[in-house]
């Protein structure tokens, strides 16, 4: 599977770490918080479940996923 950038952000509206996925933005498919999670850690874990439930939905329908993008490296 391609390897997707991740943009993890603090609310304190929810108080909760909110995940967003750029590139499948830039793809026309406009999401908001794909997954969250009480930590860091669980709200990535949280966000590795929605991706694979995104990809696996666009093979199932036969559709081209997102190139990845390089946001930055470190």
């Amino acid at each position: 599977m391609p390897r997707y950038s991740l943009l993890i952000e603090w609310s304190g509206d929810d108080l909760a770490y909110l995940v967003t996925l750029p590139d499948w933005e830039q793809e026309g498919i406009v999401l908001g918080p794909v997954a969250h999670g009480d930590t860091y850690e669980e709200a990535v874990s949280n966000a590795r479940e929605a991706l694979d439930s995104l990809v696996c939905s666009l093979r199932q329908h036969r559709q081209p996923l997102p190139e990845p993008r390089v946001v930055a490296s470190v």
